[in-house]
């Protein structure tokens, strides 16, 4: 029988590549421990329930099973971020590593242990009409900015840069271009090709048709890329997004990174070796300044091109520290190296890619620094632990643990504790009732009207909460918007009364965003404490119909209220202002000004426009969103409660022989016994 060469050369690379990537998840293991545990619980509680109480179980297990953690990845131009992702998920040639600088496409690979990679597939999401208009008509935020700044010359360059744009577009899509505004893609594979031609901006095109392979045929008017992989070797799914970074010319980019990142619980920063955070990165820092040091991995990548590593690393993280305390960034963020070419050439099986003197610095430093655990490595293996990605993974597997994935076990258990409580609940009702006919019949007419005014109330509670914040949020807003105003307006006068108007005068908007921030994190703790609190009132409040109406004793028996939601991070305040923008622009737009007046007045409304939208938008969206996701939470609580209570009056107004299957005197001790096993198990988990 003959055999494919190309066969058993791709059976080997994958078989390599599941030996390599199955490296650096141990901190997981816990977690996953405990996952498995709380859904052998769950079982457990469909099993000993009825059909509706097994439906809601496993929905839960579900939940557990197919969490999807995301990372979003953003860094520095030439780091080498996207043949990093490329070896995060196993395909050294799956992403395009240099792509046009016009390429604005969030990319999600979306990692699956429980597919077979027959079952990959590919989506591509495409801009809308509005969202292009917007780069059209005003060239992006750039636009913006250098149009509110009057700086015409750099607004002409914009609108140059448009057209040139919009003609590259027409030519490649023809009559095509305005039908796909808003459409989507969808395919049943996953290649280098396929996904070069929406995510990779080439020079040349062809006007033929749609089905033409040649790169980048729809890259830049690709908004956002899923791509669906089967990765068995991984221990849980995992999404990763890898974004097109915040330096273009038209800040398109900025904002879908801002989105992604807010859409994340992780955010890796991958910086290059040679150039880590250059002043020209101040927007990355901008951007994680805003989200919790926990959530935060800084990625050092390239760092196969040092000279002298062990030396040049220590010297490098201090400077990464340095230049975060001075610029306000995360505060105690872990720092990795890495290096994506030692990576790549490994999962390649090209263990001898490095040249000696490299190979034997990178030894030296990856030893000092206690990466090199074993004594001996095969040649890929030992690229693979030089390559700095197993830290990666710990890295993130440690945050998971800790983060996302402890909320969603404390999340799942509360839900599956009070469903084993109303299986509880119900076996003592019925029991009871079975035991003794002679107990007056249960006021279950009073059910209905007892919950709807608990959903209301409680509704009205969480609003209420809700309205207050946002006001109390909003003046605080006001306030620092106030403050910073006249504070920089103040400081533009005296620098006009010491040095006159020949002197370009800049002024630093952190401390706005510093204000802002304080702000947001108070109204993050009012909401917070607000919506525990309005939860734990409709736990007791429902504990209380228990007894009210179904007499279920209260010892060892109540209500778990659910966690409130987490508060996103107002990663907006790290978006571009006109202060921000340094260079000719500016000085073109400080030096067509004169006179007093006419400094204070137009810096003032300039600033102002800048900063009224990001005002808006964490007075309006950004709360409202805080608001929705606890409403969510209450209206999930009260319908898990409803569902339970109602299954509990239909159990006991049922005839004996229809309550037999669970109280079946031959099953009931079995059964009771099994629920308290698996109640103190939920207990530990919510507790």
């Amino acid at each position: 029988m003959n055999v494919d060469a190309n066969t058993v050369t791709g059976a080997a690379a994958t078989s390599e590549t599941a030996r390599l990537m199955g490296q650096g998840f141990e901190d997981l293991e816990p977690f996953l421990n405990r996952s498995r545990e709380l859904r052998q619980a769950l079982v457990r509680l469909g099993k000993i329930g009825d059909k509706a109480t097994n439906r809601a179980a496993r929905k839960l297990h579900q939940q557990l099973k197919h969490a999807e953690p995301s990372v979003t990845m953003i860094g520095q131009v030439k780091a080498g971020k996207t043949s990093l992702v490329n070896a995060m998920v196993g395909q050294p040639d799956l992403l395009p590593a240099d792509v046009n600088p016009w390429t604005s496409v969030v990319t999600a690979l979306h990692l699956n242990p429980s597919t077979a990679p027959e079952e990959n597939r590919a989506s591509f999401r495409f801009f809308d009409m509005e969202e292009w208009s917007r780069l059209l008509d005003r060239g992006g935020r750039i636009g913006e900015l250098a149009s509110r700044a009057g700086a015409e010359d750099e607004l002409e360059k914009v609108r140059e840069q448009v057209a040139e744009m919009r003609e590259k577009s027409r030519k490649r899509l023809g009559d095509k271009f305005e039908m796909l505004m808003g459409q989507q893609h969808d395919y049943s594979f996953v290649d280098g090709d396929l996904v070069e031609r929406y995510v990779c901006l080439g020079d040349d095109f062809e006007d033929d048709t749609e089905t033409s392979a040649e790169q980048g045929r729809f890259a830049d008017i690709t908004k956002a890329a899923e791509l669906y992989l089967a990765r068995p070797e991984l221990p849980m799914p995992l999404c990763i997004r890898d974004t097109p970074g915040v330096n273009d010319t038209f800040m398109i980019r900025e904002q879908i990174t801002i989105r992604a990142i807010r859409e994340s619980r992780i955010c890796v920063v991958v910086l290059a070796a040679h150039q880590a955070l250059s002043s020209v990165d101040l927007a990355l820092i901008r951007m994680i300044a805003n989200v919790k040091s926990r959530e935060v991995i800084i990625v050092v990548n390239r760092i196969d091109e040092l000279p002298d590593p062990v030396n040049q690393v220590p010297e490098i993280r201090d400077s990464i520290v340095r230049t975060l305390t001075e610029f306000d960034g995360p505060k105690d963020a872990q720092i990795i190296f890495t290096s994506a070419f030692c990576a790549n050439a490994a999962l390649m099986g090209r263990g001898d890619a490095l040249d000696e003197p490299t190979r034997d610095r990178l030894m030296e430093w990856s030893a000092a620094e206690g990466h090199l655990t074993a004594e001996s490595y095969d040649e890929d293996e030992l690229l693979w632990h030089l390559s700095g990605v197993p830290q990666v993974y710990a890295a993130l597997g440690t945050r998971i643990s800790e983060g996302m994935g402890k909320e969603l076990l404390d999340r799942i258990a509360k839900s599956a504790l009070n469903l084993a409580n109303g299986l509880s609940a119900a076996h003592q009702v019925i029991s009871r009732r079975e035991h003794d006919q002679d107990l007056p019949p249960l006021a279950l007419d009073q059910m209905e009207p007892a919950l709807q005014k608990l959903e209301a109330h409680s509704m009205k509670a969480m609003n209420d909460l809700f309205d207050e914040a946002i006001a109390d949020f909003h003046k605080r807003l006001e306030r620092s918007h106030r403050s910073f105003l006249e504070r920089a307006t103040g400081s533009l006068l005296e620098h006009l009364d010491e040095n006159g108007d020949d002197v370009v005068w800049e002024y630093d908007p952190t401390g706005l965003r510093i204000l802002m921030r304080t702000a947001y994190q108070v109204f993050g703790r009012n909401a917070q404490g607000g919506t525990k609190r309005v939860l734990t009132r409709a736990a007791e409040d429902y504990a209380g119909l228990y007894h009210r109406l179904f007499e279920v004793s209260q010892q060892n028996f109540g209500i778990e209220a659910p966690s409130p939601p987490r508060i996103p991070s107002p990663v907006l305040l790290g978006q571009t202002i006109a202060l921000d923008l340094k260079g000719t622009w500016w000085s073109r737009w400080w030096h067509k000004r004169r006179g007093y007046r006419n400094f204070a007045t137009e810096f003032a409304d300039m600033i102002q426009a800048e900063t009224d939208p990001i005002v808006e938008a964490l007075r309006g969206a950004h709360s409202e969103a805080v608001r929705e996701a606890s409403l969510h939470t209450l209206q999930d609580f009260m319908t898990e409660q409803r569902g339970i209570l109602m299954r509990i009056a239909e159990q006991s107004q049922a005839e004996s022989g229809q309550v037999s299957n669970l109280l079946d005197e031959n099953r009931a001790a079995q059964k009771r016994a099994e629920l308290e096993k698996t109640m103190q198990t939920l207990t530990g988990f919510a507790a």
